[in-house]
Formats: structure tokens, C-alpha cells, sequence
């Protein structure tokens, strides 16, 4: 039986060799000649371990766009003398599986393996993913999943379990070069840009090595004479929009950033993930609401002011709207950073809340109920209750918790901004409920 995938197209049909695109004439034809990667290609890394004992599993490529998912899983079979096989999970149904797993079985049974490369797993659903599970099982496949979701979300804990999972990263700025220097071999001409421009041109790609090579051949065919300046070369190209998905992994990533460096009181960073969270096109109203929140967890009592300010912040916002009202989220955002940092309160409440779930329905002390009627009084409601405001110093000391319960203490405040003022208080409670007590 002949694979669905193996048929080339006739000689005739083929594009001719100066037509074909740059990075496809760039495409890597050994592992050694790919551009970054080192930590899952070096000797010592995952593929370059599992190459030197010729013991190759199951993977998935995690990563984004244009770092050489499909060509390194290519290389592999080369390198390896499996079959290559290419399927998208856009465009794959399940007929098309059953042809691709039964033209594998035939495969090995006569003594041929196949990689079958799966690019967008992540696209396919749980029960599509378990249907490999059986093939990868029986060594009639080796899969290679490309994913740029977090496969930890988007793939069944079976197959995760059946695969490694290697993560790839954007190519730096110093691989992004050696591949525009492989570019300008390959086309015989040097890219007619100054080096400011050169660099902007590198930074258009946001890390991805396809864009790279995709505008370095539009660069390369203008007729012009003479270096382009970055005002020359931007006026020509549109930068490529950064990778940014506001239900997806980045979007999660980059929020992550901004509270971090709210928590750790450093204002610049926050500015910049707060900046690259708009310029992806995030609800400031998103970013106004996890303000606030941040202001309660990180901040609480030790600046009472903050909350009031992350508030206003929101109101002038809705009021101003975009692009007026952004700055009043950014001067949050720098109120939040250098504001004391207290969880006191955010603890005491979570503290309390497994204390509620793990007490039940204990019922209060009868001296703080009320009694509206004889039969409760009887029962002793209300019976030695203290009226603080009658007390010395209007506090009577007396213990609210459950009998059964017995006093328990959540709320620790620190010594830093307001809150080293409710320390004191809380210090002073203490003692005169102690005094009280004996």
C-alpha cells in the first residue's frame, strides 16, 4: 500500500530552483547546520544524547513560530532512517489518520520505521490525541508533535506520558545575524542596510528565523543604491506583530511578568511588561482589574491608599478611554511597584477560609447571641456578654472563637508602611486581652 504522503510531485511541476523561496533554498539539510537550539541539539542535551545511543522517543516541540520545529524533526528521520511523514492537525481528519497509521503498520512490518510529524497537535482533540497512543505503544510510530500552546494544557496526560516534551526557544539576536549572513551567501549580495538598520531589521523578526529569511528577501531584491537607514527600511517594511495570544500561554506569561515585578517592588520592569501587554493589544480594562487585585495581595494594609488608587486609576480610564487613559493604569502600575509590600492580610484570609471549611458549623459562643426570646435566654444566650464600650478602654477582652475552638490567630501584620501601625495595635490588643484573661 502506498503512502497518502509519499507521492512527489512530477519533475515538471516542481518550481524551478532560482523561483523556490529563500528559506526554503536555507532550509537546514543536517542537524549540525541548524541556528540556535543548542539546549536540546548540543552533545549533551536531550536530542543529542538520544542521537549518540541511536535511541530515539517520542517528542513534542514546544515553541514559537520560526524556530525549526518542522526542519529539526525532518533531520531526525534523516538521521535516524525513519520515514518522514508530515500531517497537520488543521487539515487532518480521521480518515486521513487511519491511511497515514495503516501505511505505518505496512511500514513496519517490513523492517521500516516512520516519524510521523505532527505540527499543531495541540489542534486536535483528546480523543484524536488517544488515538496515537496505541501506534506510538506498538513502535509502529515514533510521533513528533509541534505545539506553540502549552502542551501541559493542550495535550492528554497519556500522550505527555509517552513523550518528551522539548521546549524551543526564539532565535537570539546573534542567531538571527549568522542567519542573515547565510542569507547574503546565498544570494551572493550583501543586504543594503547601515547597521542601525540592520539591527532594526533583525528586531522586526521578534526571533523568528522564516520571518527573517522571508524580509531579507524582500530587502535584497529592491533596486536601490547605496545603505538604508532604519527610517528608510521602516517606512518599507511593517514590523511583524509580536507573538501575543490574550486567551493563550503568552497572554498568562506576560501578566505573570507585570505582577512579579510589582511584588519585587521594581517599577521599570513593570512599566515594560505592562507596555508590551498593551502594545499586543490587551484590555486595559483587563490590566486595570489584575491592578487592583495585586494592590489587595501585595500590597493590603500596609498601604490602605493603593487599592483607593489602583480604583481611581480604573474610573479614569473608563472615563478617558484609550489613549489618554492608559497613563493613569501606568502611574498605578508605578504606585503598586514602590508602594510597602504586605500579604498579611491576604494570608489571614486564606488561613481563615481552611479554618471555616475545617470547623464545619460550630456555633458561636452563647455570650455574643442575642436572645429575643425566654427560651434562648434560658438556654444562657447572652449570658456574661461584656459591653466594650462600657469596659476600661472600651475593650472587654473577652473570646469570640467557638468554645471547642479555642483562640487562633491569622492575621500577622509586618513593619513596613501602614501596617507596622496595625502591628502596633495588634500588639495592644493582645496584651490587654491577656490582662483581661488572668
Amino acid at each position: 500500500m502506498s503512502d497518502l504522503f509519499d507521492t512527489d510531485p512530477a519533475p515538471a511541476a516542481r518550481p524551478e530552483p532560482g523561483k523556490r523561496p529563500l528559506a526554503d533554498r536555507l532550509r537546514p539539510k543536517t542537524l549540525d547546520e541548524v541556528i540556535g537550539q543548542e539546549q536540546v541539539l548540543g552533545p549533551d542535551a536531550p536530542l543529542g544524547t538520544m542521537l549518540a545511543s541511536g535511541s530515539l522517543s517520542s517528542l513534542v516541540f514546544w515553541g514559537p513560530p520560526g524556530v525549526g520545529k518542522t526542519t529539526i524533526a525532518r533531520l531526525l528521520a534523516n538521521a535516524t532512517d525513519l520515514h518522514f511523514v508530515q500531517i497537520s492537525a488543521i487539515f487532518t481528519g480521521v480518515q486521513d489518520l487511519r491511511k497515514v497509521f495503516e501505511a505505518a503498520r505496512i511500514r513496519h512490518g517490513n523492517g521500516q520505521g516512520t516519524l510521523l510529524f505532527v505540527d499543531e497537535i495541540h489542534r486536535f482533540n483528546k480523543a484524536q490525541q488517544d488515538g496515537f497512543l496505541p501506534h506510538m505503544e506498538d513502535g509502529t510510530i515514533l510521533l513528533v508533535g509541534a505545539t506553540t500552546e502549552n502542551p501541559s494544557f493542550e495535550l492528554n496526560a497519556a500522550l505527555l506520558s509517552r513523550a518528551q516534551v522539548l521546549v524551543l526557544e526564539r532565535l537570539s539576536p546573534a542567531d538571527l545575524e549568522r542567519l542573515a549572513q547565510r542569507a547574503e551567501r546565498e544570494t551572493g549580495r550583501a543586504l543594503p542596510l547601515d547597521g542601525p538598520a540592520r539591527e532594526a531589521l533583525l528586531e522586526m523578526c521578534d526571533g523568528d528565523g522564516r520571518a527573517l529569511l522571508n524580509l531579507a528577501e524582500q530587502v535584497l531584491a529592491w533596486p536601490v543604491t547605496g545603505k538604508l537607514d532604519t527610517e528608510a527600511l521602516t517606512h518599507r517594511l511593517m514590523r511583524r506583530a509580536a507573538q501575543y495570544d490574550k486567551s493563550g500561554d503568552g497572554h498568562y506569561n506576560l501578566i505573570s511578568a507585570l505582577h512579579k515585578s510589582i511584588r519585587g517592588s521594581d517599577p521599570d520592569a513593570a512599566l515594560y511588561w505592562f507596555a508590551r501587554m498593551l502594545e499586543a493589544g490587551e484590555d486595559p480594562r483587563f490590566l486595570a482589574r489584575r491592578l487592583t487585585r495585586m494592590a489587595v495581595e501585595d500590597i493590603g494594609l500596609a498601604d490602605p491608599q493603593a487599592q483607593a488608587h489602583c480604583i481611581d486609576s480604573w474610573q479614569t480610564y473608563e472615563r478617558l478611554g484609550s489613549p489618554e487613559g492608559e497613563l493613569a493604569l501606568a502611574q498605578a502600575v508605578i504606585y503598586l511597584a514602590l508602594a510597602p509590600k504586605s500579604n498579611g492580610a491576604y494570608v489571614a484570609y486564606k488561613a481563615a477560609r481552611a479554618a471555616a471549611k475545617r470547623t464545619g458549623s460550630l456555633m458561636p459562643p452563647k455570650h455574643i447571641l442575642n436572645a429575643p426570646t425566654g427560651l434562648m435566654k434560658d438556654q444562657g444566650y447572652g449570658k456574661g456578654y461584656n459591653y466594650d464600650h462600657e469596659a476600661e478602654d472600651g475593650f472587654s477582652g473577652q473570646d469570640y472563637f467557638p468554645e471547642s475552638m479555642g483562640r487562633t490567630e491569622f492575621y500577622t501584620p509586618v513593619e513596613r508602611g501602614f501596617e507596622r501601625e496595625l502591628k502596633k495595635r495588634v500588639d495592644y490588643f493582645a496584651r490587654l486581652r491577656r490582662e483581661r484573661s488572668a
